[in-house]
């Protein structure tokens, strides 16, 4: 079996339910305390650098990333360090977690002046200090994919604007409102790592977004905007670079491989707003919406702010059956509204008892749905058999590895099987056989 697919021309056709696409952003009011847990990224969690009693100003670092595949944690409030506890993550994972009680001053810190950037080295210096993950939801140090072997071997910076989940909107409004610092924070990538192409990407159903985009590189043959057809999953990092480059990411290389990095449009402005003004990561914007939440909006909260109050401040309706961080796709089920929004939230989706409803599955069909709309070209019924047979070897030759949890396959299933599931399980099976029968 080949990878050779035109993996962008797959994928599914999910309804895009943005209705918050033109709403400005809303601040949130403080909180009276923020949660940071030490587990905001891919990687190492950090250490708490304060313990209980520490007085902390907005910017302060809380947070010692634990290696360079980290990023540090700030405070976005200041007041005084409440406690240092554990927390339960949404992957049943336990990890220490500072709690702040707020002031009400948001004094900033002295220490947050904009770094002085005139190379690779002091960028890589400066994405650190600003504790800056990939905030369309994978949360992977920007520092590290900054950081590419062979830095000589990347010509492409590919802007990831596609947002291509439903009901988010908060990439969309970066764009619209925050263009500046998106300008800025492409260009001192572009420059600092010697890039000679960029291409912003964005879904067709963001037309405001595209215009402006296109208003301000037109003159610049460096850059070129493209819109991309609005069809999920668009956003997929693989995806996204073969339908913007026409390259292929090999079977267990980055993107960095294919000579390219992939940057999302609100982390890339998150750094232009660093290197201006000098503070960190401290705040998000998030799309609130679902059919429980009483008005739909982008809001502007503190990271570590209680999921429970900002769906208080926007309205949430009686029958609360579900809550997501992130879109129906990709998103992680909250279990408890005390939890508290994180550095790669991009939305909070709420659903009544009848959207959270999980449908009964019945009997594969063999209709082949889901190996017609898998973007990365894979037989998804295939590897099912291969995973219920715990055979390691044809997994291997099934190319599950290969699988990005999308969830397009059980999309569109008409038998509301639970494929994505079963692909992951497949994929724990492929790694224990890839590693010799230990987990």
């Amino acid at each position: 079996m080949s990878s050779k697919f035109k993996r962008s021309a797959l994928g599914a056709r999910v309804p895009h339910e943005k209705k918050t696409s033109g709403m400005a952003t809303v601040a949130m009011p403080l909180p009276e305390k923020i949660v940071l847990p030490m587990q905001q990224h891919i990687g190492a969690p950090c250490t708490p650098t304060v313990k209980k009693g520490d007085a902390v100003l907005v910017g302060t670092v809380v947070g010692a990333a634990g290696g360079f595949v980290g990023a540090a944690i700030h405070s976005g409030v200041s007041g005084t360090v409440e406690a240092v506890e554990t927390v339960h993550m949404p992957n049943g994972r336990s990890v220490p977690a500072v709690v702040i009680r707020a002031d009400g001053e948001q004094t900033p810190d002295p220490a947050c002046v904009p770094p002085e950037v005139t190379d690779h080295a002091s960028l890589i210096a400066a994405v650190q200090a600003c504790g800056l993950v990939g905030l369309g939801g994978a949360g992977f140090p920007t520092a590290v994919k900054l950081s590419p072997k062979d830095l000589s071997a990347i010509d492409t910076l590919v802007i990831n604007g596609a947002e291509c989940e439903p009901y988010i909107t908060s990439d969309n409004r970066e764009f619209l409102e925050c263009s500046e610092s998106v300008m800025r924070g492409i260009a001192a990538v572009k420059q600092h790592l010697g890039i000679k192409k960029v291409v912003i990407g964005i879904e067709r159903n963001k037309p405001e977004a595209i215009d402006l985009m296109f208003s301000l590189v037109k003159n610049d043959p460096d850059y070129s905007v493209m819109p991309l057809q609005s069809r999920y999953p668009q956003g997929a990092e693989k995806v996204l670079i073969e339908k913007t480059t026409g390259r292929e990411v090999p079977r267990g290389g980055l993107p960095a491989d294919a000579g390219v990095i992939v940057l999302n449009v609100t982390t890339v402005s998150t750094l232009g707003k660093y290197l201006a003004t000098g503070m960190p990561l401290t705040t998000k914007r998030l799309t609130v919406d679902g059919d429980a939440i009483g008005e739909a909006k982008n809001v502007e909260v503190v990271i570590g702010t209680p999921i429970g109050d900002v769906l208080d401040f926007c309205g949430v309706k009686d029958d609360v059956s579900k809550i997501l961080m992130g879109g129906p796709m990709m998103g992680t089920a909250v279990a408890d509204p005390a939890f508290p929004v994180l550095k790669q939230n991009n939305a909070l989706v709420a659903f009544g008892p009848a959207a959270a409803a999980l449908p009964a599955p019945g009997p594969c069909i063999r209709c082949g749905n889901c190996i017609n709309a898998c973007p990365m070209g894979l037989s998804p019924v295939e590897i099912a058999g291969a995973y219920t047979k715990n055979d390691g070897e044809m997994l291997d030759k099934l190319m599950v590895d290969l699988c990005i949890g999308c969830g397009t396959c059980s999309y569109v299933c008409p038998a509301k099987r639970p494929v994505t599931q079963t692909m992951n399980l497949a994929k724990a099976v492929w790694q224990k056989n890839k590693n010799g029968g230990k987990k």
